[in-house]
């Protein structure tokens, strides 16, 4: 059974700033996805935010069609009341429980995480440094969304930069785990605390109590770009989340068996690579 479950445990991303492409190769690209998600992508002014959005669906897309054997064009993603995507309930394999996945992009990279059993979130950052503040008045804009155990982590780091890297840590694994259980922006951020030794053996604690079954990961990706992943128990998604999925209740053994898969490296994806080789010399035809 761990090997069928194994299947559903990926993890892909994409450079972007390696993909220069042309407005014609641009439109061929979004040719493979269904109308309804074009005004997403075409609604933004700048081409960076295009091909990260581009790419994000081109991920989703073509991990479900990797994963599951769907064709492009009987592929049905929605998403919640909070923008979490999700597989309709009559495409998932029967194999995995409850398939799921999230993408997240900054800077360069735009990558997407799925799990078989446990509900899944990923967040990409990028270092970005600040503009017109100097970096403590940056850090201190956001010191509401924080514990005073993190804040004081983040405050006594050790240099500017330091301060900054911690600060992106911690805001990497906190958005991982508010994707993952699918809530939106007005979710309180101080009341999710983050406990680690040196960003391994992390774990979380809600209100002040330790939340069990959850893993987290966070790993540095490429040039000053950082990633988080979180996996937990579908019981800890929210209410319209839960709905999307086939089931919430496992048994013990089960559900430790989904939580302890192995966590896989990310696998470099092209643009090219996203698109479906059966459909490379024409567009997809999706219904509207």
């Amino acid at each position: 059974m761990q090997m069928e479950l194994q299947k559903g445990v990926q993890r892909w991303v994409v450079d972007i700033s390696q993909w220069n492409p042309s407005s014609q190769e641009f439109s061929h690209a979004m040719s493979f996805l269904p109308q309804h998600e074009h005004p997403s992508i075409t609604g933004y002014v700048k081409l960076e935010d295009r091909k990260r959005a581009i790419v994000s669906r081109l991920l989703q897309y073509s991990l479900v069609h990797e994963v599951l054997g769907i064709p492009f064009n009987e592929i049905i993603i929605k998403r919640t009341l909070e923008g979490k995507p999700y597989l309709e309930h009559n495409k998932v394999d029967h194999e995995f429980p409850n398939f799921n996945f999230n993408a997240s992009h900054h800077g360069d990279y735009v990558a997407i995480a799925s799990e078989p059993l446990c509900i899944v979130g990923l967040d990409i950052v990028s270092h970005s440094i600040p503009g017109k503040e100097t970096i403590p008045e940056f850090i201190q804009i956001f010191c509401s969304y924080f514990s005073r155990l993190e804040w004081d982590s983040i405050m006594n780091a050790g240099s500017c930069d330091d301060m900054l890297n911690e600060f992106y840590r911690y805001w990497c694994v906190k958005e991982a785990f508010v994707k993952a259980i699918g809530t939106g922006v007005g979710y309180r951020l101080d009341s999710v605390e983050f406990h680690h030794t040196r960003w391994t053996n992390i774990f979380v604690k809600l209100d002040g109590k330790e939340l069990k079954g959850w893993r987290f990961w966070l790993y540095e990706l490429g040039k000053r770009h950082m990633v988080s992943i979180a996996k937990g128990h579908p019981n800890n998604a929210t209410e319209t989340y839960k709905r999307t999925l086939k089931r919430t209740e496992f048994d013990e053994e089960h559900y430790h068996l989904g939580l302890h898969l192995p966590n896989v490296s990310f696998v470099q994806q092209t643009v090219e690579q996203l698109i479906p080789v059966s459909s490379k010399s024409r567009g997809v035809n999706f219904g509207q």
